[in-house]
């Protein structure tokens, strides 16, 4: 017969698991959702040219990565595991075919994925504008299959048994090194054996700014990226309700991961924006943007080991170290970050696994507000550096040697990149037959404001046969175009030739920073107006141009009038002014 006490503990059994499964569901999509971000924030640091290249990469990541891992790489996690972990070496899988039975199981394989996927889409970032996407996505396979599970099987995955760097002592919570830092240092490795980008290095080895064309971009993607972070750290504290007890499980200490999370961003930000006022004079925006994502990847890896007090060290000195890092792999390794995926994800995730143990909360260690500050030196847990720098050593090789490899042997069969004609193309009309910014032109020309078709007849001039042919070409400031148009549709001229150009003359030239690098800006954006006209005066024309053109400031640009030999309409076959 069965008890009213039982009855109750099945409910409650049941209550827990669907808590314990929506909680898992949740933070596995808000990780899923940091896929955009990272798009966004990949697209903007790229120029124009390569946006659509750079979102087709991560699109890819997803739909070759997510596949390969649930055929591949989960069994690799858990074999790899089990043998260095001394589990059982059999389990190729976490769950079994039942769907209800294991479903618990399965929501666990999909957390570990995008665990996964956030760790190879790293890698496009720092091989943007240059890398064919054959070989990204060969890549994309191999780290998804092999590359990225091999380190979590050594530090996460041993069913039946131990991982073996969690053996020794190494700490790694939610990812600052297992997920982070190897897709910071893959990407090093691979823009190394790429080289550089077209004119990013001049002969005697000075780099030249390459800006990126959106900041806006930029920065959404690093404001979604830090949305979805609280599920990348606060998530890997999966368990709510046990179970068996019904007493909090993992979220016992979730207050403090969350805590520890929003600090590490912050302070992330305010580190690279002071090391960037001391460096350039000024807080760059996309350090700052960068530095936000540098803080928490430093405290994503001890995240449940920290105090409040080490967020807000490991944070600061994580996003100071990024304008530092960043322009010592440049200038001094010469490699092309274009991303900067190493400063922000490998150095980052390294410094804070590494040094955590000065403000640790787990058990025999310290407590900052007794440890460091007033305990003194003495008061550190100094065993707990020996397992961290291991761990970090032992992953930054193996996947120094994995991509190497992979990038090294597509280089010697002359897959990796792209050609020199597609490279100074761009990769969207290259490698995707797309241009993601229309050129210049089309609808938005036809429609910016100069009257409608019944207040100024768009109409051929025409003109008699003792009228002289006058071409007016000029050169304006492209938010006067609208204007333009208008006064020469007013003066009996509407019909005109519209580019988009850039020159210099008397405009002076002006200063642009991307990530606290100076370069000059000395081709401005202009608009080129050529307008033919036969009976109506060039002088008119001229005059409108002027007049609607003109702002008072150098840069509002020139109005060439010259002598036209002929027209010939090309429907008719009609010439001279008749052609007009």
């Amino acid at each position: 017969m069965v008890t009213l006490l039982e009855v109750t503990a099945a409910d409650l059994e049941q209550l827990a698991t669907g808590m314990n499964l929506m909680w898992a569901l949740t933070v596995t999509f808000l990780i899923f959702f940091m896929h955009a971000g990272f798009a966004m924030l990949e697209a903007g640091q790229v120029r124009s040219k390569n946006v659509a290249n750079q979102l087709t990469k991560n699109m890819l990541t997803w739909a070759v990565g997510i596949g390969v891992f649930f055929v591949i790489g989960m069994g690799i996690s858990n074999n790899v595991g089990s043998l260095l972990g001394g589990g059982e070496a059999s389990a190729l899988t976490m769950f079994g075919g039942d769907p209800v039975a294991n479903s618990f199981d399965w929501v666990m394989w999909l957390f570990s994925a995008v665990f996964a996927m956030t760790a190879a889409t790293i890698v496009s970032g720092a091989v943007a504008g240059r890398a064919k996407l054959r070989a990204y996505v060969a890549y994309t396979f191999l780290l998804a299959a092999v590359i990225y599970p091999v380190v979590a099987g050594m530090v996460w995955y041993a069913p039946g048994g131990t991982p073996i760097l969690a053996g020794l002592g190494f700490a790694d919570f939610a990812g600052g090194m297992v997920v982070h830092g190897v897709g910071g240092v893959a990407g090093l490795t691979a823009a190394w054996v790429l080289g550089a980008r077209m004119d990013k290095y001049n002969e005697d080895g000075s780099s030249n700014v390459i800006p990126g064309h959106s900041m806006a971009f930029a920065v959404l993607g690093t404001l979604i990226l830090c949305f979805g972070w609280f599920g990348f750290n606060v998530g890997t504290a999966a368990t709510v309700i046990d179970g068996s007890t019904f007493e909090l499980a993992d979220f016992s200490y979730v207050g403090s991961v969350a805590a520890v999370t929003a600090l590490g961003m912050g302070l992330g930000a305010i580190g690279a924006a002071a090391v960037s006022l001391y460096l350039n004079g000024k807080v760059d925006t996309l350090y700052v943007a960068n530095g936000m994502l540098a803080g928490l990847v430093g405290v994503t890896g001890p995240t449940d080991l920290i105090t409040p007090m080490g967020a807000i060290a490991i944070g600061f000195l994580a996003g100071a170290q990024l304008p530092i890092v960043f322009r010592f792999v440049e200038n001094r390794l010469k490699i092309d970050d274009v991303c900067a995926v190493f400063p922000v994800h490998g150095s980052a995730g390294m410094l804070g696994l590494i040094i955590y143990p000065l403000w640790s909360n787990a058990s025999g260690a310290t407590v900052i507000g007794g440890g460091l500050v007033s305990g003194g030196i003495l008061s550190i847990d100094a065993g707990a550096f020996v397992p961290q720098i291991i761990g970090v050593a032992v992953i930054t090789i193996w996947t120094v040697l994995a991509t190497a490899a992979v990038w090294g042997g597509l280089k010697a069969i002359g897959e990796a990149r792209v050609t020199p004609e597609h490279e100074r193309d761009g990769l969207d009309s290259s490698e995707h037959g797309v241009d993601t910014y229309p050129e210049f032109g089309g609808q938005r020309l036809a429609t910016d404001g100069s009257g409608s078709v019944d207040e100024y007849d768009i109409r051929t001039d025409g003109g008699t046969d003792d009228a002289e042919l006058k071409m007016i070409v000029s050169v304006i400031r492209p938010e006067k175009l609208g204007a333009v148009k208008q006064a020469l549709a007013e003066v009996g001229a509407p019909s005109l030739t519209v580019t988009n150009v850039s020159g210099r003359g008397s405009q002076p030239a002006k200063k642009g920073s991307w990530r606290g690098e100076e370069y000059t800006v000395d081709l401005h954006q202009k608009v080129k107006i050529e307008c033919v006209v036969a009976d109506i005066p060039a002088e008119d024309v001229v005059a409108a141009i002027r007049d609607a053109a003109n702002t008072g400031e150098p840069g509002d640009g020139k109005i060439f009038v010259l002598d036209v030999a002929d027209a010939v309409q090309v429907r008719t076959g009609a010439d001279g002014t008749e052609a007009v």
